[in-house]
């Protein structure tokens, strides 16, 4: 719920939430503590308990539908008459047959072999198996079926399940007994022809909780011995602690059956050579919404294969539902509206707030570097002084910076270059750039910022002249910091972040460099 709350949080967007039955207890209870934390704005989170029935019949089109469930319920809403008349978008999440593969490479005496088991133990036992990212379908060298089986069934065996509150429990129990139902229906289906080679359906040893009672099921591994025969491994899943084991004969093959799935959320493969990464990768990708290369080097920081990550895109092709969200700001976009404008370009920076290239701009009387953040406007210019550019200065840039690349010092060497003679250094350019823009006595600019873009477009030759037009080009506020015992100087500072357009022109009033630096300026509240 949060994950997809977030971002259209972010993007201004209310949300309407409405949990699946056997979870809206929970959702019921987090909601209550988020509305009475105070966090929020009122009214943008709201939460519809029950039956959804006519739900969907009120949405509009500027309203955006996101779903997380069965492939088979997100295909019913997406066909929803409402969603088609009003052109709604409609985000799906979708159950998925994710692959966790181990590479050939991945022998029992390797690293990368205690971690794939590792990995596949939490996968199936982690949440009770109710993941969409789950692997539900364990990939493995035909040669190493063996060892990867008897390693599993070691690992789950050693698995306490009970409740989670009890020391030593590591699997809780199922959401509930309809979901713990619904899983053994879909085992039913799994074993036509497949075998089960670790765990009991229906029965299990619990501890601190009564078996009855609970929701509780045993880990199940099944095995697959012919995956391209038996298609139901890559048809049907289990929402719970279930997974297929099945070989593969070599990484082409490995590929294929990961594609099976038709679609899926995620896919790891467990390998510590990077050929073998790079032909799983490069040929499944296409099927998979996230994929992740598990070996030593990236173990402490693994964050696991089931895990999506806030800039990480999250979301599958086909069977996973076709959508996606998260990916840090792309999963803001998702819920803003992208419109082109057309205008001049003084028009469009008063309508973006972006000072455009071409626009008209307004000479400050004081130099811009005095202007506190609240009394700089967009466009705000001023134009330095001019400097004419000499051979001197080249070799002194040269030799102060150490960079006596052979275009700026040989001038026997240019043939077949673009430069007709010893051409000046880019960042002497954008050096001597800043000579002319800085004003050196202390005012509101606290610090320079950085540089965000930079291009050197026309050479620049001794005899040359040089001259800024240095603009403003956004202003971006910035919350003032409490302040507190561990902040650093001047962290409560009132303060904003202003970027500037340098345009550097020559004496034929060609840009010959064009850089968007940022600066921090103070503002004149302090309040």
């Amino acid at each position: 719920m949060l994950e997809k709350c977030a971002v259209n949080w972010m993007a201004g967007v209310p949300a309407v939430v409405k949990p699946a039955t056997v979870t809206s207890y929970l959702t019921a209870a987090m909601v209550e503590d988020i509305v009475a934390s105070g966090i929020l704005p009122e009214g943008a989170i709201q939460l519809i308990c029950g039956s959804a029935n006519g739900i969907l019949d009120h949405v509009m089109s500027q309203d955006v539908v996101t779903f997380t469930g069965s492939a088979s319920t997100g295909r019913m809403l997406k066909a929803h008459p409402r969603l088609i008349d009003e052109s709604v978008p409609f985000n799906m999440e979708a159950d998925s047959l994710n692959a966790i593969v181990l590479g050939p490479d991945a022998t029992p005496d390797t690293e990368e072999f205690t971690l794939f088991i590792k990995e596949v133990g939490k996968e199936i036992t982690l949440k009770c198996g109710q993941r969409c990212t789950g692997a539900r379908r364990i990939l493995v060298p035909k040669a190493l079926v063996e060892d990867v089986q008897i390693a599993l069934g070691k690992r789950l065996g050693s698995t306490v399940i009970g409740d989670p509150r009890t020391e030593g429990v590591r699997m809780g129990a199922l959401a509930g007994t309809t979901q713990r139902e619904e899983v053994r229906r879909a085992l039913q289906e799994l074993m036509q022809g497949t075998e089960v080679v670790f765990g009991d359906p229906d029965s299990v040893q619990v501890t601190g909780a009564d078996a009855k009672k609970g929701a509780f099921m045993s880990p199940v591994l099944l095995y697959n011995p012919d995956p391209w025969k038996v298609r139901v491994s890559h048809n049907v899943e289990a929402f719970g602690p279930v997974s297929t084991l099945m070989p593969y004969d070599n990484m082409d093959d490995a590929v294929a059956l990961s594609k099976l799935g038709k679609g899926s959320l995620c896919a790891t493969i467990a390998t510590y050579d990077d050929k073998v990464a790079q032909q799983f990768i490069w040929g499944a990708a296409s099927h998979h919404g996230r994929m992740l290369v598990l070996n030593r080097d990236m173990a402490k920081e693994n964050t696991g294969h089931g895990s999506p990550l806030a800039t990480l895109v999250h979301g599958g092709p086909g069977r996973a539902g076709g959508g996606e969200e998260m990916g840090g700001k792309r999963g803001v976009l998702h819920y803003l509206q992208r419109t082109a404008i057309q205008g001049s370009p003084t028009t469009i920076t008063a309508l973006t707030q972006q000072y455009q290239q071409g626009a008209k701009y307004h000479i400050t009387e004081k130099h811009p570097f005095q202007l506190h953040f609240e009394e700089l406007n967009i466009g705000d210019t001023l134009i330095t002084e001019k400097h004419e550019v000499t051979l001197k200065n080249i070799e002194d840039f040269a030799a102060l910076s150490g960079d006596r690349f052979y275009a700026h010092m040989d001038e026997n060497a240019l043939d077949g270059t673009p430069f007709t003679g010893r051409v000046a250094h880019g960042y002497f350019i954008l050096s001597r750039a800043a000579g002319l823009f800085v004003d050196p006595p202390k005012g509101p600019v606290l610090l320079n910022y950085g540089i965000e873009e930079c291009r050197f477009l026309k050479p620049v030759y001794p005899g040359s002249t040089i001259q800024v037009r240095f603009t403003c080009k956004e202003k971006l506020d910035q919350e003032k910091r409490p302040k507190t015992e561990d902040s650093p100087k001047g962290a409560d500072v009132a303060r904003g972040i202003v970027k500037w357009l340098v345009d550097v022109i020559d004496e034929t009033g060609e840009t010959v460099a064009l850089a968007t630096i940022l600066t921090m300026v103070k503002k004149l509240d302090q309040s």
